[in-house]
């Protein structure tokens, strides 16, 4: 399970070893906050999958790891099964989305709400 912590200046997702396995990636990943655009929540995540897989690993409506290339860049999936996740839209990064799997969903969206210079420490959020 990735834990998720809302830094004052960026979002960061460590993945676990068997995420990093399955998603073909040897690091973790690093969003500063200025270039999330939107997070939302969703309870179909599949619905916002867009692209092809490249590299990563999907079972149909079970599991997606990894990277999904698409016309106009590529997307972070760590999508587990049918439950609620959330959807942040990116700008100027690796990644133009990044939909992740989580039961603390609103917290992190409460965590991504707060501007910088008022939160003092990092949030720890764990992913499913």
């Amino acid at each position: 399970m990735a834990v998720l912590f809302v830094h004052p200046d960026r979002l960061e997702i460590r993945l676990t070893r068997a995420e990093k396995i399955l998603s073909l990636r040897r690091s973790d990943i690093e969003v500063p906050l200025e270039n999330i655009r939107s997070a939302v929540l969703t309870d179909d995540p599949w619905i916002w999958v867009r692209g092809i897989r490249a590299p990563g690993t999907a079972v149909p409506l079970t599991l997606a790891v990894g990277s999904w290339k698409f016309h106009d860049g590529k997307d972070f999936l760590l999508i587990k099964g049918t439950r609620t996740s959330v959807v942040i839209d990116i700008e100027g990064a690796e990644f133009s989305r990044i939909i992740v799997t989580t039961r603390h969903s609103l917290t992190l969206l409460r965590a991504l709400r707060l501007p910088p210079v008022e939160s003092a420490a990092a949030t720890e959020i764990a992913a499913d």
